[in-house]
């Protein structure tokens, strides 16, 4: 599907919200063409591990495996990676929140978030703490993550 195609079916405000540590509840989400889809559909590289984690987030919720696997560090990504939002079981994402970003040097990064999601009806919260790392490339990679139970 080409660029030109997606854009009839993405959504207009942005899926991840822009959000961000220091976020006001009730702030109005940014234009999806501004904010994630530059990075899914436009080839832009993120320009922090922050926006990163927002644009896998906005990936999830539209279904982008193709994005997700390109921008999950190789030694870590499933083999397995499928994300079909019309599958039976498939989350229904509800919403992000960002509880910290942490620059560690500059190729390592952190990001404590929140995100919520149904499945059958039934509320579920992924908390997590995630590692990302910048490529010779210059492009920020998911590596892996601590999950919290909740």
């Amino acid at each position: 599907m080409t660029s030109a195609s997606k854009g009839s079916t993405r959504p207009h405000d942005c899926p991840c919200g822009a959000a961000a540590p220091d976020q006001k509840s009730g702030a109005r989400p940014p234009r999806y063409a501004d904010c994630c889809g530059r990075f899914i559909d436009g080839g832009a590289a993120a320009p922090r591990a922050l926006e990163l984690m927002r644009s896998r987030y906005s990936a999830y919720v539209l279904g982008e495996s193709a994005y997700l696997r390109d921008t999950w560090a190789q030694e870590t990504c499933p083999a397995d990676l499928d994300v079909d939002r019309t599958a039976p079981d498939a989350p229904r994402w509800l919403g992000l929140a960002i509880k910290r970003h942490t620059p560690i040097d500059e190729t390592h990064a952190e990001v404590e978030f929140v995100a919520r999601y149904k499945v059958g009806g039934r509320a579920h919260r992924l908390h997590e703490t995630s590692r990302f790392l910048r490529g010779a490339d210059g492009r920020w990679r998911y590596v892996d993550g601590d999950v919290r139970e909740e």
